[in-house]
């Protein structure tokens, strides 16, 4: 298996040779990252759900892709396990109400569409009207990560609405999660 990080390159070498960094002892770099925050929806099986992210990347120029990262512990990620396509949506910073809306409150107990103006997007996805931007993507692979999984997106159809800078982590830093991280 390699060293007791668990962690092993494809050829099943040890990845690293010297300490392994354990939960806690990256803070102070995690904390110097204030990355921008989005919203995704998820579609699936006659239910429909979204969360607050703040994992989220391009990862790939060609061909385009963009890969988010959603808790396992999260309603939404239950149904995004199903849905053949996810939409991301950028908020701008005066959009914390919604943020709050979509990071503050877990599906299991609330409806987090009800009055929220959105509309049906590409494939039957999400979409939420008044944001910055947002696209549909595919989900072309599924990464775990460990408490998170990873849904890596082929977009196929984007839009944009409001400027303004957008909505950042430390921006949101103090929405309490509906559910732990």
């Amino acid at each position: 298996m390699g060293d007791d990080s668990g962690t092993e390159y494809a050829d099943g070498a040890p990845a690293g040779g010297g300490p392994v960094a354990r939960a806690g002892d990256l803070d102070g770099f995690f904390d110097r990252l204030d990355p921008d925050m989005c919203v995704v929806t998820a579609v699936a099986g006659g239910e429909r759900a979204g969360c607050l992210v703040g994992f989220a990347s391009q990862c790939s120029i060609r061909p385009p892709r963009f890969v988010v990262w959603l808790s396992k512990a999260n309603h939404t990620y239950r149904v995004a396990r199903a849905a053949r396509h996810l939409t991301v949506h950028l908020l701008t910073r005066d959009q914390r109400d919604l943020a709050e809306r979509f990071g503050g409150r877990t599906g299991d107990e609330v409806d987090k569409f009800a009055g929220l103006a959105w509309r049906e997007g590409p494939a039957g996805a999400a979409v939420l009207d008044e944001v910055a931007a947002w696209f549909v993507g595919t989900v072309v692979h599924r990464v775990d990560g460990g408490d998170h999984v990873g849904h890596v997106l082929d977009p196929v159809e984007w839009g944009e609405g409001r400027p303004g800078p957008l909505l950042r982590l430390s921006d949101a830093a103090t929405i309490e999660a509906g559910h732990p991280a």
